[in-house]
């Protein structure tokens, strides 16, 4: 059973920036591998604290047998993080997918490519019951540490019951919880869960509600149970939303950590009337208007207008941008220019030119 150093383990509890690593690809839907590395290069540039590749926003089609590219993100990614030579902490997430014998045989080929994590979709395993996929987990985190996962419906998740996160939160070798229900009932139930589980001091909770990130950082979840006070906090975000403008993600973050620490109440205002400002960014990003079909597109092309991706192309060729997407990009570009980094991009591009 592999384990998070003592170091990442800190790290992970700290709070950090992790960017949900998106795919590469040229005109003919092959990799670009030199822009794959590069995005590797610009998230650590950024200040980020990790990265997440082989998740949703790599593209779940990485794994379909004729594109087979599932090893080798892992790997390029891996690649670019021992070359940068980083003297800070970084974790190097893997997504892991599938039924138990698929989730076993992707958690090995992260360890194979020193991954410290695995990032345990639930998805598309909507047949199963909760102790059929608990029993799943428990299989993964025998090979790695992991960072569970509530996916959203809306992208082939499916809803857990209280009783299931509140099993799931004891099982050794669970560091992490993303919480990617977009729904702030489904959220409290994880919440509840880990804070009124034994092992709540040692999983980290991140948010993954794309829909919510600013709220989710600033709030205390308090429980009362028997007379005690239960308190469990989001601490960092692993997101799609800041593989983009990740630069101003990781100053949000800062932001927030100093505000929850000596904050005014016009800091924390502040705060909160920015978080909508970053909402209405993800809606034009995540596009939610079309129930998310264009999430991946609207991703690529943020990034392919401050000149990080050649072009918007996915390996499914259905998945393009929805009407009047490209002009809600334009808008929320135009209306929020404090929260892009394309300065930053640019310097990073003058210098990083592969």
């Amino acid at each position: 059973m592999n384990k998070l150093s003592s170091e990442l383990k800190q790290h992970l509890h700290q709070g950090t920036v992790i960017p949900a690593h998106p795919l590469a690809l040229k005109a003919d839907r092959t990799i670009d591998e030199a822009r794959q590395r590069q995005l590797s290069r610009y998230y650590m540039a950024s200040g980020a604290g990790g990265i997440a590749i082989g998740v949703h926003s790599t593209q779940f089609e990485i794994r379909d047998p004729q594109v087979n590219l599932f090893e080798t993100v892992l790997k390029w990614a891996a690649e670019e993080i021992k070359a940068a030579n980083l003297t800070r902490p970084f974790l190097k997430v893997a997504g892991i997918c599938g039924p138990t014998n698929q989730a076993i045989a992707e958690s090995e080929i992260a360890v194979k490519y020193g991954y410290d994590m695995g990032l345990l979709s639930m998805g598309g395993l909507q047949a199963w019951t909760e102790a059929e996929i608990l029993k799943r987990v428990r299989a993964v985190a025998e090979i790695i540490p992991v960072f569970g996962f509530y996916l959203q419906p809306s992208v082939g998740g499916r809803i857990f019951s209280y009783d299931f996160w509140k099993e799931f939160a004891e099982i050794d070798n669970v560091e992490a919880i993303k919480c990617a229900s977009f729904n702030r009932y489904q959220t409290l139930d994880v919440m509840r869960a880990v804070s009124l589980s034994s092992r709540s001091n040692a999983i980290a909770m991140y948010t993954g509600n794309d829909d919510n990130i600013v709220a989710d950082l600033l709030t205390t979840y308090r429980f009362e149970e028997e007379g005690k006070t239960f308190e469990k906090e989001f601490v960092g975000g692993l997101l799609g939303h800041w593989a983009v403008y990740t630069q101003k993600a990781v100053a949000l973050l800062e932001e927030v950590k100093a505000c929850k620490k000596n904050g005014s109440a016009q800091d924390w205002s502040k705060l909160l009337t920015k978080g909508i400002a970053v909402t209405d960014i993800n809606a034009a990003m995540f596009d939610p208007a079309h129930h998310f079909h264009g999430c991946i597109p609207g991703m690529h092309e943020m990034l392919r207008r401050q000149g990080l991706l050649e072009g918007i192309w996915c390996l499914n060729p259905k998945e393009v941008l929805s009407e009047g997407q490209a002009e809600e990009i334009s808008r929320v570009h135009h209306d929020y220019p404090h929260l892009n980094d394309d300065e930053f991009v640019r310097e990073f591009l003058k210098k990083d030119n592969f």
